[in-house]
């Protein structure tokens, strides 16, 4: 509804409603009435004053009802006003980490993992001490990230009791957890508290030794070690993508680099030749475990084996 036929509403309303009022002050003056023991002037009075509210409450009632911008102006400014306010701090604070992350001076990003553990009680161990030692190890990482050598040491981590309860009902159905300790926010170097939050996931297998993770296929038609090496870190990336989708919450794999060295080398050593590079795994893996991985060629022309 535009402004022009919300004012031309409101007119005509009051102009209805006040004819109305002005006979019905009019009959009441004429008949000489009287309420609550007045005289008959002052309740004609009384009257009129009384009909001069009631058009001015459904007038308004008109235009709460008809008119959505007065409703929210009405009944939800405040709350939008905090809502302007908050957002105001969350835009500075977001200011403030994106000149921390151009200096250089965010040492823990949110969501960094500070520690993480696999647990599995049984009868001889106890929740709380669990708890204790993961959150001791998440402290004492964050600890040297955001401190100096000259700050002495004590506890930084902060961590809600609700969530730490909730962690306990969890790890005490005695499966085999992964938990880990996550920031809960972006931390600057000298802050004085690292707010985080643990995240549970059910421990898994990610990984059987000798099973194949991933694989890349390669042609090789001249010494072009830049190809070589593309192609070696596209596997190498297929391989922690694949490990990740499995479950794995770690992100990095743990693979020996003269390996991928002399992987490099000796492709680059043939002159022509199709091959495959294979990411097998080295041993058996959980949720929490770097995977172990070892890199093997077979070259699909002559279907010999090459361990690197």
């Amino acid at each position: 509804m535009s402004a022009w036929l919300k004012i031309l509403l409101l007119l005509i309303l009051g102009g209805i409603l006040s004819t109305l009022g002005d006979r019905l002050g009019s009959r009441v003056g004429k008949a000489r009435l009287s309420i609550f023991k007045l005289r008959p002037k002052s309740t004609a009075v009384l009257i009129t004053v009384l009909t001069g509210s009631i058009i001015s409450a459904i007038s308004f009632a008109t235009m709460v009802v008809f008119d959505r911008d007065l409703r929210v102006g009405l009944f939800q400014l405040e709350d939008i006003r905090e809502k302007i306010t908050e957002s105001e701090k969350e835009l500075k604070k977001l200011e403030k980490n994106l000149y921390a992350f151009r200096s250089g001076s965010v040492v823990i990003s949110s969501g960094q993992t500070l520690a993480i553990k696999t647990i599995k009680l049984n009868k001889t161990n106890d929740i709380k001490k669990n708890i204790e030692s993961l959150l001791q190890q998440a402290n004492f990482y964050a600890f040297n990230l955001v401190k100096t050598n000259q700050t002495k040491y004590r506890r930084i981590l902060l961590i809600r009791k609700d969530d730490i309860q909730k962690l306990e009902n969890t790890l005490g159905d005695k499966r085999s957890w992964v938990v880990s300790i996550k920031s809960a926010g972006n931390i600057l170097r000298g802050e004085n508290y690292v707010y985080a939050f643990p995240e549970v996931t059910l421990n898994k297998i990610i990984t059987r030794k000798g099973e194949i993770i991933a694989i890349e296929k390669i042609s090789i038609s001249g010494s072009d070690s830049e190809s070589i090496s593309k192609k070696i870190n596209l596997l190498m990336a297929s391989t922690l993508a694949e490990v990740r989708r499995r479950g794995s919450l770690s992100s990095e794999l743990k693979i020996n680099a003269n390996q991928i060295n002399n992987l490099g080398k000796y492709l680059a050593s043939k002159k022509k030749g199709d091959f495959q590079i294979i990411a097998r795994a080295l041993e058996n893996s959980q949720s929490a475990d770097k995977v172990s991985v070892s890199l093997e060629i077979i070259s699909l022309d002559k279907s010999i084996l090459k361990k690197s």
